[in-house]
């Protein structure tokens, strides 16, 4: 590991000879050694991350969630915002692309399913939050994907307002 130690000249000075006080620590870092304002302004530049919109009553549902499962639901979506891909999260079938996703997750009474669309560039739209009730093998029910499907629409109708 190599440790960098600034020089005599390389160290800042007030007039009265005794070092400035730092505004902050990365100030401070970057008045000692100039590499580091190379490195603090490219963290300091901004990520292309999408807005999260969500349509109907997804925040409110996803906030009666357990908490794990809330935590894992976030931390997918950021992903999403960021154009990335949570290992969980699926295509949903029955939408033509990979455009809407969905992510599940088991908890010790139930699975939980967030669904959402990365179809469009201007936003990602939380679609739907729901706990699966049906008993009958793992397809998304029938009310929910109507849901699914309502929303999808509202979020169409969006993106072409924005557009206008």
């Amino acid at each position: 590991m190599y440790v960098l130690t600034p020089t005599s000249s390389q160290r800042s000075k007030t007039s009265n000879g005794a070092p400035p006080r730092p505004a902050s620590f990365a100030g401070w870092i970057a008045n000692i050694y100039p590499i580091s304002r190379i490195i603090i302004n490219v963290a300091k530049q901004k990520t292309s991350e999408k807005p999260l919109e969500w349509l109907g009553s997804s925040y409110k549902d996803l906030l009666m969630l357990p908490d794990d499962v809330k935590r894992l639901f976030g931390f997918a979506l950021s992903l999403a915002q960021a154009g990335e891909k949570h290992e969980q999260a699926k295509v949903l079938k029955g939408f033509g692309g990979a455009g809407v996703l969905e992510v599940v997750e088991d908890d010790v009474d139930s699975t939980y399913r967030a669904v959402y669309t990365v179809k469009f560039s201007e936003a990602v739209f939380v679609l739907h939050c729901f706990q699966k009730k049906s008993k009958r093998g793992i397809c998304t029910p029938k009310q929910d994907m109507d849901i699914i499907r309502a929303r999808l629409k509202i979020a169409q109708a969006i993106i072409k307002e924005m557009q206008k």
